[in-house]
């Protein structure tokens, strides 16, 4: 009886010992979870715009206390507020900082956006398949004649061909780019 009970009461002191190294590993993964579910959420809100395009680019970072900070580049100040509003509305999210900049009003900016759209996308390009989706992944972002071009592509060939592309538009004072080949994301 004596080591019956010893050894419940071994037991009994292991599980409170473990309890709160097991609590907060759930907790973890619990939180891991509403994050990944938060940030897939949040992807989804900003995707859906409705006039989010191929000119804008946005993106966003989920701090700690679950304070969402918007940036990126628009050229219609409608999706800076619309962006805001749709976060804010979403389960989870504590406040919203939007560091948003509308880029600003040019005759010549829109042209040279046209400009690299086409020549980017042109149908005889082997970029063309980007072009088929709703939100072609090469953002074309023009700002005072300097374009930069984000997103993810498929290849750092694909890349360098648009970037190359990009640098034949005449009137364009510098291209950057900041693509991102699918592959070296997953690392």
């Amino acid at each position: 009886m004596r080591k019956r009970s010893l050894r419940i009461a071994i037991l009994l002191m292991a599980i409170s010992l473990l309890t709160p190294a097991i609590m907060r590993e759930a907790s973890a993964k619990t939180a891991a979870q509403v994050d990944a579910r938060l940030v897939k959420r949040i992807r989804h809100e900003l995707a859906t715009l409705p006039y989010y395009g191929v000119f804008d680019w946005l993106q966003f970072e989920v701090r700690p206390d679950n304070t969402v900070v918007l940036r990126g580049q628009v050229v219609r100040p409608t999706t800076k507020s619309d962006a805001e509003a749709r976060v804010k509305d979403i389960d989870g999210v504590k406040g919203v900082i939007n560091e948003i900049q509308v880029l600003p009003l040019s005759p010549q900016d829109d042209r040279l956006r046209i400009a690299l759209y086409r020549t980017i996308y042109n149908w005889d390009s082997p970029l063309f398949r980007y072009a088929t989706q709703s939100i072609p992944p090469i953002h074309i972002i023009v700002d005072h004649g300097r374009a930069t071009l984000k997103g993810i592509v498929d290849s750092k060939g694909d890349a360098q061909l648009a970037y190359m592309r990009a640098r034949g538009v005449p009137g364009l004072f510098d291209v950057k780019s900041d693509l991102v080949v699918s592959s070296d994301m997953a690392q």
